[in-house]
């Protein structure tokens, strides 16, 4: 079992056991393996990927390239204007929204 840490809206660091996700197989690319990916033109844009998640109505709190069984995929963190944080996926190879994942 693995521990997820959050920073709390009121300040703590909050610290929770949680189960394995089905994601925690994933790789994500380096800085370096990123610049080389976007340089091969085989991925979209961060920026792209983002519009794709509707991101502009969003701040972007994180974003990661990671290789999973179906490829090359970003995995962005943000949050809403109505303050609830989610995440989305979005395939870096089509630019569009995953699903399931």
């Amino acid at each position: 079992m693995r521990t997820l840490c959050i920073f709390a809206a009121a300040g703590a660091l909050a610290c929770v056991p949680r189960a394995a996700s089905a994601n925690e197989h994933l790789v994500c690319l380096t800085k370096e393996q990123r610049r080389g990916e976007l340089a091969s033109k085989h991925v979209v844009s961060l920026g792209t990927a983002l519009r794709a998640a509707h991101g502009r109505r969003s701040e972007l709190i994180d974003a990661k390239l990671c290789r999973g069984t179906n490829g090359l995929f970003y995995l962005l963190t943000l949050l809403p204007r109505d303050g609830k944080v989610r995440r989305a996926t979005v395939d870096a190879g089509t630019g569009k929204l995953a699903e399931g994942r």
